[in-house]
C-alpha cells in the first residue's frame, strides 16, 4: 500500500493520504468511530458489525481488491519443512508440540499481534473460533515474527504472505535469508504446496483468503476515489507485482 499510495499521490498531485498500519480489530474500531475512511481487511464486516453501522446511519461499501494467503516460516536449521492441514491444528491447539524430527524440540508458535487478522484467522480456519494453544504468543509485528523465528530453532512463524511474496522488494529478499517457507499438504501423502502466486490462484494452498477494502464514505470523496484506484487496472497491477492475486 505504499506503493499504491505513493502512485496514486503521483498522480493526483492535491491529493493527500494518511496512512496507518494496525491490529485488524484496531481498524474496525477506527472505522466505526470515524477516524478513518477507509480500512484494508482479510473479511467482510460481520452481520453485527454491518447492523452497529446502520444504528448510525451509515452503510460502508465493501470490495474485494486481492487475495493473499498465510504463510508459516521456520528456522533455517530446522529440517521440518513440510507440514500436513491436520498437523498444523494440532500444533496450534497445543496439542502437538513437538518436531517430527526433533522429538526433544518444542514447537513456539509466534503470531504478529494477538488482535492480528493472521490471529483471527488461525483461530477460525482451524479451531473453529477456539482459544490458541499455550504454546502459542504474539509478538508486535511480521517483521518482528520473522526476526523471532530467525534466533529461534524450535519456532513456527505464522504471517502474512505479502511479506515474502514480492521478490523484488529488498526488504523481501533480506527476509527469505532468514527463514524458510513451509509447504502445506492438504492431508499426508498429497503433494505441499507453498503460498506462491500460482498456488494461491489455483487454491491448491491451504490458507489462502481475500483481501477487501471497506469504505465508510459513500459519496464521492478521496477514500472513494483511492479505493476505485486501488480496485483499477494501475491498482491490481501494483497488487499482481507485490505477489499476490
Amino acid at each position: 500500500f505504499d506503493t499504491e499510495i505513493y502512485t496514486f499521490q503521483s498522480l493526483y498531485k492535491y491529493s493527500n493520504i494518511g496512512i496507518t498500519c494496525k491490529p485488524e480489530a484496531d481498524a474496525l474500531k477506527d472505522l466505526m468511530n470515524d477516524s478513518c475512511k477507509v480500512i484494508v481487511i482479510n473479511r467482510h464486516l460481520t452481520e453485527q458489525e454491518t447492523a452497529n453501522f446502520k444504528a448510525a446511519n451509515i452503510y460502508p461499501k465493501s470490495i474485494k481488491i486481492a487475495e493473499d494467503a498465510v504463510a508459516f516460516v521456520v528456522n533455517n536449521d530446522n529440517i521440518d519443512t513440510v507440514l500436513t492441514v491436520d498437523e498444523l491444528k494440532q500444533i496450534i491447539a497445543g496439542q502437538d508440540t513437538l518436531w517430527k524430527s526433533q522429538k526433544e524440540k518444542k514447537i513456539n508458535v509466534v503470531f504478529d499481534n494477538p488482535n492480528s487478522a493472521n490471529a483471527r484467522y488461525m483461530k477460525e480456519k482451524l479451531l473453529d473460533g477456539k482459544e490458541l494453544g499455550k504454546n502459542c504468543f504474539a509478538v508486535q509485528s511480521n517483521p518482528e515474527v520473522i526476526n523471532y523465528v530467525n534466533k529461534n530453532k524450535n519456532a513456527l512463524g505464522v504471517i502474512s504472505v505479502n511479506w515474502i511474496s514480492d521478490k523484488n522488494d529488498s526488504i523481501t529478499r533480506a527476509f527469505l535469508k532468514q527463514v524458510k517457507v513451509v509447504g502445506v499438504a492438504s492431508s499426508k501423502g498429497e503433494k505441499p504446496y507453498k503460498p506462491y502466486q500460482a498456488w494461491i490462484k489455483t487454491k491448491d494452498y491451504s490458507f489462502c483468503r481475500d483481501v477487501y477494502m471497506i469504505n465508510r464514505q459513500t459519496t464521492a470523496g478521496l477514500g472513494t476515489g483511492f479505493v476505485s484506484f486501488v480496485a483499477g487496472q494501475i491498482g491490481q497491477r501494483i497488487i499482481l507485482r507485490a505477489g499476490l492475486i
